[in-house]
């Protein structure tokens, strides 16, 4: 069993955390809100860290999922960051949805003081993180990934290494635009099929066994025909994937016209109060018009 920190107990963290305990590693954990880090010791052992530094010492693995680039390196690097802890021949492994930039860019901080680094974002949403069951896309070296394997399969029902650091962020890109398109199409259809009259639960366990089928038509089409949409990935997290996106097509030159169009709509949704709202609140725009 190794010795692991924890950085960040958000909606994904929290859960992830408690897999790694339940596992039966020696965790401590650290989070911005101290409050919650106590509420998480209670509820599955371990030990709480006022600093991701404290956290970090003496760590085999310090596992981190927070908000975005900056969140990143406001808990890894400076005087008090999970860096100035970590011993060497130790491994840092970041569950962030971030830039494949500063991906690299904490890699090459974590070389230098000998300290292993893997960028992986989850799949799987909430949901996911709670029946321990994410798909982890994984960048960095073989040895790294292997090494911090039994750990991450922990919380996975799917972990796999995709090539150099930075490949793990790339990849989730890859998994947010496909999303975007397929909730956009799921919403045009559920809303075209309600307008005809149709009763759509019938139509969707029809469509389903075809090629229409998607993870997002099996979870989120009944509460997308009830209009329920206060749970789930939120608009505003998608919203910051995409714009990471955009960023990388920028430097890539990649054109992401459908992904761009469907990032309107979300804005057109955060007007309407939805910004806590799950992704497929975009049938909100269309059933409400």
């Amino acid at each position: 069993m190794a010795k692991v920190a924890w950085i960040g107990l958000g909606v994904m963290g929290y859960s992830m955390a408690a897999y790694v305990a339940k596992a039966g590693h020696d965790v401590t954990v650290y989070n911005r809100t101290a409050a919650k880090a106590t509420k998480w010791v209670k509820a599955h052992g371990g030990k709480t860290a006022k600093t991701p530094k404290d956290a970090a010492k003496g760590a085999d693995f310090v596992f981190c999922c927070v908000g975005n680039d900056d969140d990143l390196r406001s808990v890894v690097l400076g005087d008090n960051g999970a860096f100035a802890g970590m011993q060497k021949g130790a491994v840092f492994v970041d569950n962030t949805t971030a830039s494949a930039d500063v991906a690299r860019e904490l890699a090459a901080a974590g070389k230098k003081i000998g300290v292993g680094f893997v960028d992986a974002p989850v799949s799987g949403g909430q949901a996911g993180a709670e029946n321990g069951a994410l798909t982890v896309m994984c960048g960095g070296t073989a040895k790294d990934f292997k090494t911090a394997f039994p750990v991450i399969d922990t919380y996975s029902k799917f972990a796999v290494l995709l090539g150099k650091t930075g490949s793990g962020q790339l990849t989730k890109m890859v998994n947010q635009l496909c999303i975007a398109g397929i909730v956009q199409g799921l919403s045009e259809g559920v809303n075209f099929g309600m307008k005809a009259g149709l009763d759509m639960e019938k139509v969707v366990e029809v469509i389903s066994k075809g090629a229409a089928q998607s993870w997002q038509m099996d979870n989120r089409a009944a509460t997308m025909i009830a209009g329920k949409f206060d749970y789930g990935f939120a608009v505003d997290w998608m919203r910051k994937d995409l714009a990471i996106c955009f960023a990388e097509a920028k430097n890539n030159k990649a054109r992401l016209p459908v992904a761009a169009l469907v990032d309107q709509f979300y804005a057109h949704v955060q007007v309407r109060g939805g910004k806590r709202w799950d992704t497929s609140s975009l049938i909100h725009l269309l059933a409400n018009d």
